[in-house]
């Protein structure tokens, strides 16, 4: 049977790539409203006729999170009472990601539970970003598709024709995102050795595992907040003999301490993606931003049309070739 109209909506918390998702598309992004009462209560409201129609409704994962997190589960509830064929969630950054494991007694698994609310609610696909670990996709039993931001950046880091140049991750957890990386731009990889404390943003750099003298570095990792663990690292790195240093984070909730203090950082470029919407007093020389748009467009567009994305995964390693 042939699709129903596909109809793109979007939350609050990014419209900007939603309308960039939609230019790419070539289609109006559909209206709809939602706002918050004095109490804190959230409602939403479909402008448009949903039924039969196949949903994508783009979201993201960013603060303020509880709110938004509720916003998504009542439109993907709003779209199934309106007899919508079929409803994709698109989280560019899947929140609660830190808390994907039980590694202390008497804690939740958050990632676990938002999973399981996103499908009890009515989600017939999650479409999201290098979800980090890649291992919560066994939380859902709807399919999940997990793309990378890798080709965005490797298409930029190609552009500046960096000679000697070699990749490194800031800990083992990055590791495979440097291999990845590494296998596409023909580099070799260097690993840093990351401390953290409790539940705390600041980090420890005690070693790097790699030869970096005389190289221009790229760090790579899959999120930055305080910018702790990519200025340690430089920091790191400089001391070891690196030459110009820059870093490659998809997702960047910057936070204000972290723009006042950017210039104490090593590095020579922020290479972000608009995952995360940014304030406009969070324009800086050191900081370019590249759009994940036509990335979860054509993402969209395959998963419409039946196809498969497997396009979408060259040059990263040990992705299922059929999926």
């Amino acid at each position: 049977m042939p699709a129903g109209e596909m109809k793109i909506f979007s939350g609050t918390a990014n419209p900007e790539l939603a309308k960039k998702i939609c230019a790419h598309l070539s289609i109006c992004l559909s209206k709809s409203k939602s706002f918050q009462f004095s109490e804190g209560n959230i409602y939403v409201n479909l402008l448009e006729n949903v039924r039969r129609k196949e949903i994508f409704f783009i979201q993201s994962g960013c603060v303020p999170v509880n709110d938004l997190i509720m916003e998504t589960l009542f439109y993907i509830d709003a779209f199934k009472r309106s007899s919508a064929s079929t409803v994709t969630v698109v989280l560019p950054f899947f929140p609660y990601t830190k808390g994907d494991k039980k590694d202390e007694p008497r804690v939740s698994i958050r990632a676990k539970v938002i999973s399981e609310i996103i499908e009890a609610t009515g989600a017939d696909r999650l479409l999201t970003l290098d979800l980090q670990p890649p291992q919560i996709q066994g939380f859902f039993k709807i399919p999940v598709d997990n793309l990378y931001a890798m080709p965005v950046f490797c298409d930029y880091l190609k552009e500046l024709n960096i000679p000697d140049l070699i990749i490194a991750a800031p800990d083992f957890g990055a590791a495979k995102m440097a291999d990845n990386f590494a296998h596409r731009l023909n580099a070799p990889v260097a690993l840093g050795s990351k401390q953290r404390h409790g539940h705390v943003e600041s980090v420890q750099i005690t070693n790097v595992i790699g030869d970096v003298k005389d190289k221009n570095v790229v760090i790579v990792d899959d999120m930055i907040i305080s910018g702790g663990t990519i200025c340690e690292m430089g920091k790191m790195l400089k001391s070891n003999g690196a030459l110009k240093i820059y870093a490659c984070v998809t997702h960047a909730l910057l936070s204000d301490e972290f723009i006042q203090n950017i210039e104490d950082c090593s590095f020579d470029e922020l290479i972000i993606t608009d995952t995360f919407p940014q304030k406009e007093t969070f324009q800086h020389p050191k900081i370019k931003r590249l759009s994940v748009a036509h990335l979860l467009s054509e993402a969209i567009s395959s998963i419409y049309n039946g196809d498969p994305l497997s396009k979408l995964f060259s040059g990263v390693n040990l992705i299922e070739n059929n999926r």
